[in-house]
């Protein structure tokens, strides 16, 4: 950056935003093209899905899929506390790659806009946007993208999502629930929740002693979502007043993983729990992995620990 310019606002370890507004973001900046990754025999590619706001997928299906194979169809919503990655970074292309691989599926994820570019409520609008763009390949017409037509078995519907991106997937699926016209046509069998990113302004279980992440993670929250409600805004926080029933949730099945280390464990319990109590008709599992942290699973796809959470997250797309 150039000489002279202070930073007005610190959102370690994602970005800063300087005094002329230049914003310089740390981490989730690599990009890395789609095409066929000769590791996994998966092969993607890149799409605009809704022109008028430039919003894009990357699709992924097993380069070895027939036309005649129906694959069931996953929607992924990356992470990076709404502010940073996207779906061309290599850390998810690999993972992704690995997850297709291994649970045999086509996979959408959504590259939707960040923020402090745009505000909050751009990325779930755009990742609204792009549930509509797929219900339109699940109506009679068939949309206009070819992969779909060939390849989804819209009959086996998934959402998942990591960190911010499990946030946004079970957003969309209480917004599914009421929008009667999109739920008709995608019918969310199950939810893969990746140690998702929920919050609150009072401390609870892990977070209580934990006072260097807390502050941290609360500075991520105000930073993206500048409301008078702060970390008790009910969209980080599915328990406060005003928040959406857990129970509306349009699916059948929620899968939430958790970390052992993470500062977010205590939140993706709390909303495990909350689901099994809130008279929710469906069934919902939680794993917890020892000894790793938030994402671990991103960022280094081939340990041990990520192998085995990816093959437990494929053998639940994968349910019958």
């Amino acid at each position: 950056m150039a000489t002279g310019k202070q930073v007005s606002r610190d959102v370690f370890p994602y970005l800063r935003v300087y005094d002329d507004g230049t914003i310089e973001r740390l981490a989730g900046t690599e990009v890395t093209p789609a095409g066929l990754d000769s590791k996994t025999g998966v092969l993607s590619k890149d799409i605009v899905i809704i022109p008028e706001t430039n919003v894009s997928a990357r699709l992924y299906r097993p380069d070895s899929a027939k036309g005649s194979q129906k694959l069931p169809v996953m929607v992924y919503f990356h992470g990076g506390a709404f502010c940073i990655a996207s779906t061309a970074e290599p850390k998810y292309q690999n993972c992704l790659n690995m997850l297709v691989s291994e649970a045999n599926i086509f996979v959408v994820s959504v590259d939707y806009r960040l923020v402090p570019e745009h505000p909050l409520d751009v990325v779930y609008q755009d990742s609204w946007d792009a549930l509509q763009w797929l219900a339109s390949h699940a109506n009679e017409k068939g949309g206009n993208e070819p992969w779909l037509q060939d390849y989804a078995d819209f009959d086996q519907l998934f959402l998942a999502g990591d960190s911010a991106g499990a946030n946004i997937a079970h957003h969309m699926a209480l917004r599914l629930n009421n929008s009667k016209p999109t739920r008709t046509l995608l019918k969310i069998r199950g939810i893969a929740m990746i140690h998702p990113y929920f919050w609150g302004k009072n401390p609870i279980g892990v977070e209580v002693e934990d006072s260097l992440r807390k502050p941290m993670v609360d500075n991520w929250w105000t930073f993206v979502c500048p409301s008078e409600k702060g970390c008790d805004d009910p969209l980080i926080n599915p328990f406060v007043d005003g928040a959406p029933g857990l129970n509306d949730l349009a699916c059948d099945s929620v899968l939430v993983f958790i970390a052992e280390k993470d500062i977010l464990r205590s939140r993706g319990k709390l909303y495990y729990d909350g689901l099994i109590k809130s008279g929710w008709k469906g069934k919902a599992e939680i794993v917890e992995t020892k000894g790793e942290d938030h994402v671990f699973h991103i960022f280094d796809a081939d340990c041990e620990n990520a192998r085995v959470l990816i093959k437990r997250w494929a053998s639940f797309v994968n349910q019958k």
